[in-house]
């Protein structure tokens, strides 16, 4: 395995873009975020985020419902999650898994990268 350790502003950058695209998508993005690299997963946790309606689905017990449709979101917008990692990391993405949480609510987004990219590392993206 690979042991380039992203740097703290590699981490924060990649916590901006994935708060990005899914406020992009569903009009509201977490209100907290972090990413965390260890070896060669990174980890990017999104506290809130929850839409009105999705909320409403799941107080009246349609969590599996509101889960089917964030993972094909995830599914569908992997390319721009899987993208944007890369682009910041220099380093290719090997797999992606999204996982939804309700209570508390957070989504976690697992990415494994491999010992090289795609493209050239950006470190942090201009605006």
């Amino acid at each position: 395995m690979a042991t380039q350790t992203l740097t703290g502003e590699q981490l924060a950058a990649i916590t901006c873009e994935m708060v990005r695209i899914k406020s992009k998508h569903f009009g509201r993005g977490a209100t907290e975020g972090k990413s965390y690299q260890c070896d060669d997963f990174l980890f990017c946790v999104l506290k809130g985020g929850m839409t009105v309606a999705e909320r409403d689905l799941l107080d009246h017990g349609d969590a599996g419902l509101v889960r089917q449709v964030r993972l094909r979101f995830q599914e569908n917008n992997q390319s721009n999650f899987e993208g944007a990692v890369e682009r910041i990391s220099g380093r290719r993405v090997l797999a992606y898994q999204s996982q939804v949480l309700f209570d508390p609510d957070y989504t976690i987004e697992i990415f494994v990268l491999g010992d090289e990219a795609l493209v050239e590392s950006a470190a942090v993206p201009t605006k």
